[in-house]
């Protein structure tokens, strides 16, 4: 085999997995977050929840992607552990399409495929068609790569050492550990089996000697899963055992078949005609569908296996802040269901943020009726972690803005944006509020109860108004009308609390610093009131 042949390998190889990478990257910009809503609504029925798996994965062409993509959401908090067995399940499935087609031999219209890809995204100028294009152009680009491969190893078939090699595999634990180690270094078991399927189709490799690698390989696959669970939560950690622990169990399975039944890789060559490229990818399908239909009705064993390996610990409170939703896992591997993930994990921090501005508002009022400047420190601490969730928000947001592929979910993280501007305006004014104490305890100023009566008006319209928008959701229009009639209210509350006290200090009846102090806090109020219509208005544009 000269170096020619290598390089093409190596070209091969990358072309595949750019084709796979151009697939997932199209899937994610046209489905976005709205993979999010798909999986709630489908991975409720086991049965749903392994045809969806298996198609997500048919599309891409890598069960190592779909599988990512599950353990995100599993850390994330948007999906249960066992919603996540019937995925990965069926991502097993999805994954055999890859050898299907290459026993097809679609790789003679790989180039046409491609065109057809390119075609679009050069002289179609819809975005949304280039999304779907993208997966077109990579699915040529990936048999591209495996026609190369296939051609960069027919000279193996003469070279003895890989043969002698080859013919070792035949040894089940070597074969197994071969094909686990290979597909682990190429982290896909797509690329993998297919260049076992181009040596099949070399005459280097028979399917007696193929069948324990390709069992090996389907556990190779589990290292992309397992080193995106690095970082993670333990129930994004016991995703990937339950992943690694299905294949195990197959490869389990299917080995003492291959060593105990007499004829078995007779009865595969017999069930599937053919040659052996199309043996190996009618064996990697019957492992997968066979695995899948007995471990499914054990699907809850699984998921408590992997809880009994990995279960819950205690979780102390170190008091340090942090942002407990988002991390930068996101930005360093963007794959399909990120935006999901990532839309997922800001509302998150925003609801987290909102909470305290809530509760720095009714504190700063109810500081202001005792008199008492006793609730300052806690509220001033509240709102330093404000500020904090404001810009670790605002600069996740900054970066991850500039990879996201999907305009609806492009436009709602920017929307996000502001309304963490929004809230954080609002902790100061609530700040404001509270610090005003500090004189009321100085100049032991009392203010009227017909002024203490306004501002516990105050403080109810603006909690009020404060707790439509709490879930930083979309709102619906009655809503935003609702929060619109409200800051009206809080306006006209403003200029009739004004003229009332203008009245008292008439009547001499409130103090010039009372009267300073009020009129600050009305003014506070005011601005609340309008941050609040802002956040609504912002949630109400989003689609």
């Amino acid at each position: 085999m000269s170096w020619t042949n290598v390089i093409s390998l190596l070209g091969g190889l990358a072309l595949f997995l750019y084709g796979m990478q151009m697939m997932s990257s199209g899937l994610e910009a046209a489905a976005g977050n709205r993979m999010k809503k798909i999986l709630e609504k489908l991975t409720s029925n086991r049965f749903l929840g392994v045809l969806v798996g298996a198609g997500i994965t048919a599309v891409i062409q890598s069960s190592s992607a779909t599988t990512v993509m599950v353990v995100g959401f599993v850390n994330a908090g948007m999906m249960t552990l066992k919603q996540a067995v019937w995925i990965i399940m069926g991502a097993n499935i999805g994954t055999t399409v890859t050898g299907l087609l290459i026993a097809l031999d679609i790789g003679e219209l790989a180039p046409f495929i491609a065109f057809v890809g390119v075609a679009l995204i050069v002289f179609v100028k819809n975005t949304k068609v280039h999304h779907w294009a993208h997966i077109v152009a990579g699915i040529g680009i990936l048999f591209i790569g495996m026609e190369m491969m296939s051609g960069a190893m027919k000279p193996l078939r003469e070279y003895q050492p890989f043969i002698d090699l080859m013919a070792s595999m035949s040894n089940p634990v070597l074969g197994i550990l071969f094909g686990a180690g290979f597909t682990a270094l190429i982290q896909s078991s797509s690329a993998s089996i297919g260049i076992l399927q181009g040596l099949a189709a070399s005459g280097v490799i028979s399917l007696g000697s193929a069948i324990f690698i390709l069992f090996g390989q389907n556990i190779g696959t589990c290292i992309t899963a397992l080193l995106a669970s690095v970082g993670t939560n333990r129930a994004a950690k016991r995703t990937t055992i339950i992943h690694l622990s299905f294949n195990i169990l197959g490869t389990t399975i299917f080995t003492l078949l291959a060593l105990l039944v007499p004829g078995f890789v007779g009865f595969i060559e017999g069930v599937v005609p053919g040659d052996a490229v199309s043996d190996i990818a009618g064996m990697h399908t019957i492992f997968n569908i066979v695995t899948t239909i007995l471990l499914l009705p054990f699907g809850t064993v699984l998921a408590k296996f992997a809880t009994m390996i990995l279960p819950e610990r205690a979780v102390e409170e170190s008091g340090v802040r942090s942002l407990r939703h988002i991390n930068s896992i996101a930005l360093t591997d963007y794959h399909v269901g990120n935006s999901a993930m990532v839309i997922n994990g800001v509302k998150k921090e925003l609801n987290r943020m909102c909470k305290m501005v809530r509760k720095n508002v009714d504190e700063s009022y109810l500081a202001v009726l005792e008199g008492k400047p006793t609730r300052l420190p806690g509220v001033q601490e509240t709102e330093e972690y404000i500020d904090y969730l404001n810009k670790e928000i605002s600069k996740y947001i900054s970066q991850i803005i500039s990879i996201e592929t999907n305009e609806a979910d492009s436009a709602r993280i920017s929307a996000y944006f502001r309304i963490a501007g929004n809230l954080e305006r609002i902790g100061d004014h609530a700040i404001n509020i509270c610090e005003y104490t500090n004189m009321l305890a100085e100049k032991n100023i009392r203010f009227s109860e017909t002024a203490r009566a306004e501002i516990t008006q105050m403080k109810d319209i603006s909690l009020k108004t404060l707790d439509i928008v709490a879930d930083i959701d979309v709102l619906n229009v009655e809503q935003l009308s609702e929060i619109a009639a409200l800051e009206q209210q809080i306006d006209d509350m403003t200029d009739v609390f004004r003229h009332n006290q203008m009245a008292r200090m008439h009547s001499g009846s409130c103090s010039d610093e009372a009267c300073i102090l009020y009129s600050e806090m009305l003014t506070d109020f005011e601005r609340v009131g309008d941050h609040i219509l802002n956040i609504g208005q912002i949630l109400a544009a989003i689609e």
